[in-house]
């Protein structure tokens, strides 16, 4: 007898969620539980006569451990950080000093954690100056990030994790016998000897964000950047990280140039990044996009559908690739 797997994410009333939630935490009375953002997790914001939280509901792939890390990152770096520029977000420890809580949800069990609301806004890094300020609270994160020790268990964000599984996830969808699969394997494992041959020659490695583009994962008050967002975080090249940022879409095509040296002059003024480090950064552009493809393919059958990942959407991201020049 065939059973139908639970896979399509709900929406959590926020009436259960604050029923589930609120006797667990020392926040006052729940006055409101507003259904905020949905992205690859789900958003509320909470408000309380203590002010605002957010809480996140994440997707039913995210296990405990993966949130058991994100959650111990965070609360090293929140005291390993002492600076004018960097801070992260703030989880709420519960009133039996755990931190999350395992909701019923449709589809299967979910964990949601209380953060500390932030108060700033999305930097768009469209000015010089706003670069240099975000490259130097970059730094400032990696810097913090050697120093944290972590001891659960986690994926490296290394080739297997940008290249081989998200080749295997895109076949998979579209068909080995596809005629795009010789030139996306082609390129794929191409991509994979050229980032194999840059990290010989050394490239910064250690615990990165694994999200750092910038856009809504950092917000700004002052020059002073709170980074949030880390569900991706785990030991990889530094050069990944600056990748994401590199490679904004909302700059200016004459500015670019001008925005990035502003931002690496900015991280070099806080810790090193070698020439070898920023020459690699154009690989993981390349890898980012590649990973983000195989994102796609991650929730199509789960939440997106598959009417907008059909012919052109596979062009699209081919065409994008052969400009590379990789193949």
């Amino acid at each position: 007898m065939y059973t139908q797997p639970a896979a399509l994410r709900s929406v959590l009333d926020s009436k259960y969620l604050e029923y589930c939630l609120s006797e667990y935490y020392d926040l006052g009375q729940w006055g409101e539980c507003l259904f905020w953002l949905r992205g690859l997790n789900d958003t509320y914001k909470v408000r309380t006569p203590n002010g605002f939280y957010i809480l996140r509901v994440y997707r039913r792939e995210i296990s405990e451990s993966d949130v058991s890390f994100e959650i111990s990152l965070l609360t090293q770096l929140k005291v390993l950080l002492d600076s004018e520029h960097t801070n992260v977000a703030e989880p709420i420890v519960k009133k039996d000093n755990s931190w999350y809580t395992v909701l019923d949800a449709p589809e299967g069990k979910r964990i949601a954690v209380i953060f500390r609301y932030i108060n700033g806004i999305e930097n768009g890094l469209l000015d010089e100056e706003s670069c240099f300020a975000f490259g130097q609270s970059a730094a400032e994160l990696h810097s913090a990030m050697d120093k944290v020790i972590l001891n659960q268990p986690r994926y490296n964000l290394d080739t297997r994790f940008l290249i081989d599984q998200p080749l295997e996830r895109i076949l998979n969808y579209i068909g080995e016998k596809h005629e795009a699969a010789p030139f996306l394997f082609q390129f794929a494992s191409t991509l994979k000897e050229r980032i194999i041959a840059a990290a010989e020659q050394g490239l910064d490695w250690g615990i990165c964000h694994g999200d750092m583009h910038g856009n809504n994962n950092a917000l700004e008050k002052n020059t002073y950047f709170t980074h949030l967002d880390f569900e991706w975080s785990a030991k990889g090249w530094r050069a990944y990280d600056l990748a994401q940022v590199r490679a904004r879409k909302r700059q200016q095509a004459d500015k670019q140039e001008p925005l990035w040296n502003a931002l690496m002059s900015g991280y070099r003024s806080v810790r090193a990044f070698s020439d070898q480090d920023e020459m690699a950064v154009e690989l993981f552009i390349i890898a980012r996009r590649f990973w983000v493809m195989s994102l796609d393919v991650a929730f199509i059958h789960s939440d997106n559908g598959a009417l907008d990942y059909t012919v052109d959407w596979l062009e699209g991201f081919v065409n994008e690739f052969r400009k590379t020049n990789i193949v």
